[in-house]
């Protein structure tokens, strides 16, 4: 019986934690943070990875992008996944910037670095 009871207190243990966890994504989401973007590094230097320093979320249709550190002048495109170009950008770090995305699709994000460096991540704008 105490075998039992405490197999029951650890597994409502464990589905309360999962339960807080799951509502503070949803409400992390709702409050405008957006859905974090994974990046891939597609073209490296010999230099230390600076894809940390890069942040890019949608939320709806606005890609926001946060730079951490200063990276120095990164170019930025959108674009869909056939290959259109939506929108370019050249911004010096660590300014982020917003982009406003008129169109629900797949489209994907490249961040190149002076370096030569070049990151990208996929993302769906959905309404």
């Amino acid at each position: 019986m105490k075998k039992l009871s405490k197999l029951i207190l650890m597994l409502c243990l464990v589905f309360s934690g999962a339960f807080c966890i799951a509502r503070s994504e949803k409400t992390t989401i709702e409050a405008g943070e957006g859905i974090r973007i994974g990046l891939i590094e597609a073209i490296s230097s010999s230099e230390p990875s600076r894809g940390n320093s890069i942040i890019p979320s949608i939320n709806g249709h606005v890609l926001t992008v946060v730079f951490n550190e200063n990276i120095g002048q990164v170019s930025v495109e959108v674009a869909t996944t056939a290959g259109a170009s939506v929108q370019c950008f050249s911004v010096l770090t660590p300014n982020g910037l917003q982009v406003y995305i008129p169109n629900v699709g797949n489209y994907i994000v490249t961040f190149t670095l002076s370096n030569g460096d070049e990151y990208y991540g996929e993302f769906t704008v959905t309404d």
